[in-house]
């Protein structure tokens, strides 16, 4: 049977990266054959690796639309789910002239500088074509046509919820203005809690002048492609952003045990519960945060572990792809693929953490 293809272009990892994994394994572990497909080569990719090591089938596309219309013609899989407006605008044409099923998740919260704004709006206008799933009611109200909104969601990690509790501060994040690294950064100079660190993982254009100005505050860690080693060491994840849908990076830090001081941007309102898994502040209004982070920093264990508990509890019962995958399945069938045809696994001989067989030409920058 046809697989379900998950499509991107994309040169590293994000939250758009990690929920496509999560939701590829969570449609092959139903039993539907699917496989996430990258519409251009990059170089250096480092999302390829994690990719192989999560036993995830994946294909890399020549580029542009005439390689996809090629995948799609010979391959003809069972539906195309798009990720990322540049995968939106060409995989949704080049479905409708193939013939086959779309649907378009829609995860950015914020407008970006033209011409990507340009791209956004054709994005936009272009999703007529498909099906659509928005990740936060903010971003499906922004959008020219209704769509169904569906939670990011992740795979529960092991409890690890014995570790002292950390005094560290973190940001995770593209170090661009819409995340607010900059705000960050102003936030952790007025604070003056002592035993308490600060740090940034994340990299962007940002980075050298906050960088030169805050390094001396805050460690610069770059950007880390497997936070997994690192959750361990963080009491607190700060969400500095000006605009957000729903940040993956919040739910993964919960899920570890970690509460959250966020922004109230895009869907972390309805996350985040003041007090019970973390805290909320309006956007770039730091007198407020420095209230609201007065409340971890003084916290005793017992309230700490409350958070630990609350934190990972609202992802276990919200958030997960058992809670999920019903909704998406049920878009995927609106657009008009069949839920009750279960597809099988198809080797070709390849392995099922390779490359596809498809052809790939000789990596080049983006």
């Amino acid at each position: 049977m046809a697989e379900i293809w998950q499509l991107v272009d994309s040169s590293g990892i994000g939250g758009i990266e990690k929920h496509m994994v999560v939701l590829t394994q969570a449609l092959r572990a139903q039993g539907y054959s699917a496989r996430i497909v990258l519409l251009t080569p990059h170089e250096d990719n480092a999302w390829i690796a994690q990719i192989e090591a999560a036993g995830v089938p994946y294909t890399v596309l020549p580029g542009g639309m005439g390689g996809l219309m090629q995948a799609l013609r010979t391959q003809r899989p069972a539906l195309l789910h798009t990720h990322g407006y540049k995968a939106g605008i060409l995989g949704r044409v080049s479905a409708r002239l193939v013939g086959i099923p779309a649907v378009s998740t829609f995860h950015a919260g914020e407008t970006g500088p033209f011409p990507v704004s340009l791209y956004q709006r054709l994005d936009g206008w272009s999703s007529f074509l498909c099906k659509r799933i928005s990740v936060s009611k903010k971003i499906a109200g922004s959008l020219p046509f209704s769509s169904t909104v569906i939670d990011n969601f992740i795979n529960l990690p092991e409890s690890e919820l014995t570790r002292p509790y950390a005094r560290s501060v973190a940001f995770v994040g593209r170090l661009s203005h819409e995340k607010g690294p900059d705000l960050f950064c102003e936030f952790a100079a007025t604070q003056n809690t002592p035993g308490v660190s600060w740090h940034l993982y994340g990299d962007g254009p940002m980075r050298p002048e906050l960088e030169a100005k805050y390094g001396h505050i805050v460690g610069f860690h770059g950007m880390v492609s497997d936070l997994t080693p690192v959750w361990p060491q963080l009491g607190l994840l700060m969400i500095s952003s000006r605009a957000e849908g729903l940040p993956l990076v919040a739910l993964e830090a919960m899920a570890h045990g970690i509460p959250v001081l966020g922004a109230r941007v895009g869907a972390l309102p309805e996350l985040i519960e003041n007090g019970v898994n973390g805290w909320l502040f309006d956007a770039e209004d730091l007198q407020k945060a420095a209230a609201q982070f007065q409340q971890w920093a003084e916290a005793p264990e017992a309230e700490l572990e409350r958070l630990r508990q609350n934190s990972r509890r609202t992802i276990e019962e919200r958030y997960s792809p058992e809670g999920k995958m019903p909704e998406i399945l049920q878009v995927y069938e609106d657009a008009g693929f069949c839920l009750a045809a279960k597809a099988r696994e198809v080797s070709l001989g390849i392995s099922r953490q390779g490359s596809s067989h498809l052809p790939v030409q000789d990596q080049a920058p983006r």
